[in-house]
């Protein structure tokens, strides 16, 4: 079992690295949209973390899956909180009635 967590690691690794330095250097222009698409991906993570947490392989499978899940959850909750409250910059303020 410890063969395949191995790369597992190596490429979670790498993966956050790279997420990282390519969020970093995203212009403040362009973060409403990257947003939404990191909503969406962040909802395809949350359909496959429940998919491993449902799948029954083993204790520590499920005990992931299940962290995974939680992790996801509030990745795809807090990325609409914040997409909203960008969205609301952008709205029309009203005027005072005099």
């Amino acid at each position: 079992m410890l063969e395949r967590l191995e790369p597992a690691l190596y490429v979670f690794v790498l993966a956050t690295f790279l997420g990282f330095e390519v969020i970093r250097r995203v212009p403040p222009l362009l973060h409403t949209p990257l947003m939404s698409l990191t909503n969406a991906l962040s909802g395809i993570a949350l359909v496959g973390s429940l998919v491993i947490a449902g799948a029954a392989e083993g204790t520590l499978a499920t005990v992931l899956g299940g962290v995974a899940v939680t992790a996801s959850t509030i990745n795809v909750v807090g990325g609409f909180l914040i997409t909203d409250r960008m969205l609301k910059m952008f709205r029309r303020r009203e005027r005072a009635p005099r």
